[in-house]
């Protein structure tokens, strides 16, 4: 199966890796969004690991999740109260879940692991359909930098010792905002394909999903101190509210 067609692919070979070092701390986003949630329940779509859904069950509030990947699923479920906090595992644009939801919410870039433009679309249709009224929902992205794909093709090395090497390719197809991202790893057991897919979109795009489902931007912040957001800043916070 495609890249492109395969929403738990991600998550089959990333899972073992997800929570090593490198990744972002939670702990900023996990207090901007307990202040958000006003008293909840609250739902992560791609919850994978737990990473912030754990943090924000222990303040007491109920939190449900969506999630494409088994195997990002058991790694929540080994985690100290990660048998506690209730999963469907499916397509997070689908939002296969009941109920309203003071607060919803896709963090790390996660919105464009969805790599079609009308699929980015049903998710936030489909977050509209459960968020209680003057629910929020909250997206964490990246803005893209035309600069950083000028070239259709790069080639980035990652790591290099004297038992492995790793290099990282991508591919970008900027009509469709969308890029391939491929990372080998040679070594004496041989070779190693990890490959990953995205469909970038600027926050005025996103925006106007919002508003085709019935969401209004609320606020939007630089990071989740909320900093102003700038015409330069490399990522933002939108809060969206259903009306």
């Amino acid at each position: 199966m495609s890249v492109f067609d395969d929403p738990g692919l991600f998550g089959r070979l990333w899972a073992a890796d997800y929570d090593g070092p490198g990744n972002p701390d939670p702990a900023p986003a996990v207090d901007f969004l307990a202040e958000l949630a006003d008293g909840g329940p609250v739902l992560e779509l791609a919850i994978g690991t737990g990473r912030v859904a754990l943090p924000l069950a222990e303040r007491g509030l109920a939190v449900h999740g969506v999630e494409a990947s088994e195997e990002m699923l058991a790694q929540l479920r080994a985690k100290p109260g990660g048998d506690r906090i209730p999963v469907v595992v499916a397509d997070m644009a689908d939002v296969p879940v009941a109920g309203e939801f003071r607060l919803a919410y896709l963090v790390f870039n996660t919105l464009f692991n969805l790599v079609d433009a009308e699929r980015q679309a049903d998710c936030f249709r489909n977050v509209a359909r459960v968020l209680s009224p003057g629910g929020a929902f909250v997206i964490e992205t990246f803005v893209p930098d035309p600069r950083s794909f000028d070239s259709d093709e790069q080639v980035q090395v990652r790591e290099v010792t004297e038992d492995s090497a790793t290099i990282r390719l991508h591919r970008y197809d900027r009509p469709a905002q969308r890029f391939i991202r491929q990372t080998i790893t040679f070594d004496a057991d041989g070779v190693h394909l990890k490959p990953f897919a995205m469909r970038y979109a600027w926050p005025h795009q996103i925006d106007e999903m919002a508003q085709q489902a019935g969401l209004q931007l609320a606020e939007r912040y630089a990071d989740w101190h909320r900093r102003p957001f700038q015409t330069d800043s490399p990522s933002h916070i939108s809060v969206y509210r259903a009306e």
